[in-house]
């Protein structure tokens, strides 16, 4: 449950960052946009620094991060820019978690 945590602080952190840098290239009034780079620029540094002291190794988790971000990602475009995911990402989607789910927990069998 720790390194669910850690992984889901991450990919929170990487994609409320990117939205605010997105947010912050289209303000217009530069004072604003110097805060929102400041702001997603400490959200991303977060992402990176909870993604590396993580208690885990990252190529174990990295099924759960990516289907994580996907989740993630389509819930702050959603709440950030008022963008529903369409048909095509939601089938994208069911097969990156399919494939994530694969990767994270597919365990080769010692004999």
């Amino acid at each position: 449950m720790k390194v669910f945590l850690f992984v889901l602080a991450a990919t929170v952190f990487e994609a409320v960052g990117d939205a605010v840098i997105r947010i912050a290239v289209h303000t217009g009034n530069m004072r604003a946009r110097v805060m929102f780079f400041l702001l997603g620029s400490l959200l991303l540094t977060a992402y990176g620094t909870c993604l590396n002291i993580a208690p885990v190794e990252f190529a174990t988790v990295v099924g759960l991060y990516i289907a994580l971000l996907f989740i993630v990602f389509q819930i702050t475009n959603y709440l950030f820019f008022d963008v529903a995911p369409t048909i095509p990402v939601l089938l994208g989607g069911v097969l990156i978690l399919s494939g994530s789910a694969i990767v994270y927990l597919w365990r080769p069998v010692v004999e």
